[in-house]
C-alpha cells in the first residue's frame, strides 16, 4: 500500500538535483533549501529505502551501485510526470510557474518591458526571469525557455527565431580622441580592447580582407561578464568594443558611441532565438503563450548603418 505521507517525488527531485550539481550545497541554492535540510532529506530517503544511495567524502560524493540506479530510474520517472503535466496543460489556460533565462542586454531591452503585458494578459503564470550571458543546460537548470544570442550549437532542442542584428565595433569620441580612429585592422594593435571572461567561439574580431576574413583584436584593458558591463565600459572610454547594433543603436544614434572600420565590417549579424525542450507531447500553455508572446511583440531587424550629411552615424 502506498505511503501518501511521502511526497516521493519531490524525494526525487532533490536527490537527482544532488547527483547533477555535485553536492549538497549546490542543490540547496538552487532548490532554496539548506544544506543540512537537503542532506537530512536524502538521509531519510535512504532509511525508507534500506539503501545508501550515496558515498560522502569530504571532497566529493558518489553514487553507490543502488543509487546509480535509482537516479536513472528517477530521471525517467521525473521525465514521465513532466510529459504527463504537459499533456494534462496543453488544453487549459496558461498557469503556473515559468521559468525563462535571457541574455542580459537583450533581456534588459527587448524581454522586460513586454513582462507586465505578459503577466496581465495571463495572470496565473509566475515568471521567473534570470537574465545571464552564461548558457545553461535546460534539462539541469530546470528552465522552461532560454534566450540566445549568436549561433545555436546542434542539440535536441527547438529554436524559434527572434531576430537578427549585425555586429559593430565603436568607441566613444573621447577614446577615439585620445587614441586616434582605427584605418585599418592591423591598426588595434596600438589601442586598447573590452574583452570577455568567458570563452567566445572565436578568439578574435573578424574583419573582411578582399575575398576572405582575417581576425584581429586590441589587447585587451578590461574584460566584461556580459553585454551590458562590455557596454558600459564602451561608454566610459575603457577602449574599443564590438557589440550588435541591436544593443547600442541608440549609443550610436546620440553620438556616445562612434563606429570604426566599417570599410573592413564582415556583416556577420547575430541572430536571436527563444529555445526550449522538444518533445513529442504538446507544451504546457504557460510555455507557448510565452513564446507565442515573444514572436508576436519582440521586432529586432537587421540594421545597416549609414553616415548622415551631418557625418554623424545613423541605424537604418
Amino acid at each position: 500500500m502506498a505511503r501518501f505521507d511521502t511526497n516521493r517525488s519531490a524525494e526525487m527531485e532533490v536527490f537527482v538535483r544532488v547527483v547533477d550539481l555535485g553536492g549538497f550545497t549546490q542543490a540547496a541554492r538552487k532548490l532554496r533549501l539548506t544544506p543540512s535540510g537537503v542532506s537530512k532529506l536524502i538521509s531519510r530517503l535512504e532509511t525508507r529505502l534500506g539503501s545508501r544511495l550515496i558515498n560522502r567524502t569530504t571532497r566529493k560524493l558518489t553514487l553507490t551501485e543502488e543509487g546509480q540506479a535509482f537516479y536513472q530510474r528517477s530521471l525517467r520517472i521525473l521525465g514521465e510526470m513532466e510529459e504527463a503535466e504537459r499533456e494534462a496543460a496543453s488544453g487549459a489556460a496558461p498557469r503556473g510557474r515559468l521559468t525563462v533565462n535571457c541574455n542580459i542586454p537583450f533581456g534588459m531591452l527587448h524581454v522586460l518591458p513586454l513582462i507586465p503585458r505578459f503577466l496581465e494578459r495571463h495572470p496565473e503564470v509566475t515568471l521567473d526571469l534570470v537574465l545571464t550571458d552564461t548558457l545553461i543546460d535546460l534539462m539541469q537548470e530546470r528552465a522552461d525557455i532560454a534566450i540566445r544570442v549568436g549561433p545555436l550549437k546542434a542539440s535536441r532542442l527547438v529554436a524559434r527565431k527572434l531576430g537578427t542584428s549585425r555586429m559593430v565595433v565603436v568607441g566613444t569620441p573621447n577614446y577615439l580622441a585620445r587614441f586616434g580612429t582605427p584605418k585599418t585592422p592591423a591598426d588595434l594593435t596600438e589601442h586598447r580592447g573590452i574583452g570577455w571572461t568567458f570563452p567566445r567561439i572565436r578568439g578574435g574580431w573578424p574583419f573582411r580582407r578582399g575575398d576572405h576574413t582575417e581576425e584581429a583584436m586590441p589587447p585587451p584593458a578590461a574584460r566584461a561578464s556580459d553585454g551590458e558591463i562590455a557596454r558600459r565600459l564602451a561608454l566610459g572610454g575603457v577602449g574599443l568594443a564590438r557589440l550588435a547594433l541591436f544593443h547600442i543603436g541608440p549609443d550610436i544614434e546620440a553620438g556616445r558611441l562612434v563606429p570604426v572600420l566599417q570599410n573592413y565590417n564582415p556583416g556577420d549579424r547575430e541572430d536571436i532565438h527563444a529555445v526550449y525542450v522538444g518533445h513529442t507531447a504538446p507544451l504546457p500553455a504557460r510555455v507557448r503563450a510565452f513564446i507565442d508572446f515573444l514572436a508576436e511583440h519582440v521586432r529586432v531587424s537587421d540594421p545597416a548603418l549609414k553616415r548622415a550629411g551631418d557625418g554623424r552615424w545613423r541605424v537604418a
